[in-house]
């Protein structure tokens, strides 16, 4: 069950957000409808593969990689748009991320669910990440939020808890998907919705429009694309409403595909809890074959070589696929080169087939080393410059053998695939 605001709190944030000056038209949310089927022939990768190839140390890489740009780049599920696949630049989860994607090449895109307050799935990374990624805060349905908003005052930060089981379908439908962050000094709602990480960009994030996990499906669809949807762990508590479960949640995914007539090949469900991958397993195993376990537990050292021995439960349990992120597949070798880590090689020696995510998450590599970010924790003193991407990308493609890359920006990933043949 969710908190609901007080009636005097939901009269005090309405009269707020009455004050604020009307929001001009061409920044609210416009209908929209997917496209007639058609596909993105080629890929349209601009200036940022060439950039970080310019940036390599010199080496036979660098000369593979550079005698590749004058190539026609077509699609490839080797690249994995990761959030819709253009997140470093436009809203995450928003048809413009989607289609951006599919312009740099993704084979592949994602839609991570949640479900609304009348059991609607839609793509958001977090079921309560709304304040953060959409403008609602500073709309009359803040006050709906699970924690509306509190301005910074006498020294404590600005807060807000916004679910995507506090609205309805039709509201969260009104809403503008946004560039992920907010600002925690912020003294009137407006304020709050800043806080843009300056690698990325606000200008393409004017109004984001959202999506449901249906219209998703019939937009990639459209372009003749496969799928990934990742079933988002919920922020209540389940069963939701008295009598919607887990395993109602994790059904009515597949549900959703089965009724836009997907085929279950084009398909890689993910979730973090090995209990909703063995639910697909058992429950449709044509989905549940391609069902992708997301790892995490080794985020801490300590369980590294834990989450590294799980690894053989899994592929007993029939999983066929895991998902850790970056850092758990490479290891700094002599020299600095990286080198699979413990985890590939015991996963590739189960005959698991492997994922993983999330490339250009972490802005400008040089800072990402320095801050031991998350992403490059592993080989963070081997990280030097922007080029070394490519070298990262290179060790999980010919090394490792990743099946594919999530990435936030699908044309690093496309352009490496068309080169090396990857599709």
């Amino acid at each position: 069950m969710h908190i609901k605001a007080s009636s005097l709190l939901t009269s005090i944030f309405a009269a707020s957000v009455a004050a604020f000056p009307s929001t001009p038209s061409w920044r609210k949310p416009q209908p929209w409808k997917p496209p007639a089927r058609h596909h993105f022939r080629n890929a349209e990768l601009g200036p940022r593969p060439q950039y970080l190839i310019n940036d390599m140390d010199e080496g036979w890489l660098k000369d593979r990689l550079s005698s590749c740009s004058e190539f026609e780049a077509r699609s490839s599920k080797f690249s994995i748009g990761h959030r819709g696949g253009a997140c470093l630049q436009f809203p995450e989860e928003t048809r413009e991320s989607v289609e951006a994607g599919m312009r740099m090449g993704a084979g592949i895109l994602e839609c991570d669910v949640a479900f609304t307050s009348d059991r609607q799935l839609v793509c958001r990374h977090d079921q309560c990440d709304l304040h953060t990624t959409t403008n609602i805060v500073a709309t009359e349905l803040g006050a709906k939020c699970t924690t509306p908003f509190t301005p910074a005052q006498n020294g404590k930060l600005a807060t807000a808890k916004c679910c995507t089981s506090d609205i309805t379908l039709t509201e969260f439908k009104s809403l503008c998907g946004k560039m992920d962050g907010y600002n925690t000094s912020a003294a009137t709602p407006g304020d709050f919705l800043h806080g843009t990480p300056t690698w990325r960009t606000d200008l393409y994030a004017t109004c984001g429009t959202v999506l449901s996990h249906k219209e998703f499906i019939e937009l990639v669809n459209s372009h003749g694309r496969d799928f990934t949807t990742e079933l988002k762990q919920p922020r209540v508590q389940m069963p939701f409403d008295a009598d919607y479960t887990q395993e109602a949640y994790a059904q009515q995914v597949i549900t959703e595909y089965q009724a836009a007539g997907i085929n279950p090949t084009r398909v890689w469900l993910q979730s973090f809890s090995f209990a909703d991958v063995a639910y697909w397993l058992r429950a449709d195993p044509a989905f549940g074959q391609q069902a992708v376990l997301l790892d995490e537990s080794g985020d801490d050292p300590g369980n590294f070589p834990a989450a590294v021995a799980n690894l053989t439960f899994y592929k007993k349990a029939g999983v066929q696929i895991v998902a850790p992120p970056l850092q758990y597949l490479v290891a700094l070798g002599e020299n600095g080169d990286y080198i699979p880590s413990s985890y590939a090689t015991a996963a590739k020696k189960l005959g698991l087939k492997i994922l993983t995510w999330s490339l250009e998450r972490s802005g400008p590599l040089a800072q990402a080393a320095a801050a031991k970010d998350y992403y490059y924790s592993t080989v963070a003193n081997g990280i030097h410059k922007d080029g070394d991407m490519y070298r990262l990308v290179d060790v999980l493609a010919r090394q490792v053998g990743v099946l594919g890359i999530f990435s936030d920006w699908s044309a690093t990933v496309t352009y490496y695939a068309n080169c090396f043949g990857l599709f």
